[in-house]
């Protein structure tokens, strides 16, 4: 099992506690840098957010990953 995997797993049931824990890395990141890098970052917490931090309810799945 990798480790995407077990964090998946750990996660379940808490998307809307990962989310806020996304928003929250990302925001410390932009605090640290100044905003130099908030693009990058925005589309980091994007994807962390799709990957780890999204609410998912009935017929909202995700569609399989690559």
């Amino acid at each position: 099992m990798s480790m995407k995997d077990k964090l998946k797993q750990m996660l379940k049931g808490h998307e809307s506690q990962a989310g806020k824990g996304i928003d929250k890395a990302g925001d410390a990141v932009d605090d640290r840098t100044q905003g130099k890098y908030r693009s990058q970052v925005d589309t980091t917490q994007d994807k962390m957010r799709d990957e780890f931090g999204r609410e998912q309810g009935p017929g909202q799945e995700r569609p399989p990953q690559p």
